[in-house]
């Protein structure tokens, strides 16, 4: 016999945790500009700069690198001074 589609068979419910019982603790990244208390951030430190982007040369968020809203804009800014004085590159190889 066929089923029709307003016939719902009971299924239990069970509860799914979204974490397993090992739950995964991340250390929070801290913003090396702030632990060695540097204020200005040169956008002609090229080595430095290419430590913020990826390979396709897109700004890497602050998520990733562990640097704080401050100094994530202003590395922000000094990668796109960079990308236009051509130190660094608009996209990647």
């Amino acid at each position: 016999m066929p089923r029709r589609p307003d016939d719902k068979t009971k299924r239990p419910k069970t509860k799914t945790k979204k974490f397993d019982s090992k739950e995964k603790f991340f250390r929070k990244k801290s913003c090396r500009f702030c632990l060695d208390k540097t204020e200005a951030i040169d956008y002609k430190d090229v080595m430095r700069m290419k430590r913020f982007i990826t390979e396709k040369g897109k700004i890497m968020p602050n998520r990733l690198t562990g640097n704080c809203a401050k100094h994530q804009r202003k590395i922000a800014t000094a990668v796109k001074r960079a990308r236009y004085m051509a130190l660094l590159p608009y996209v990647g190889e």
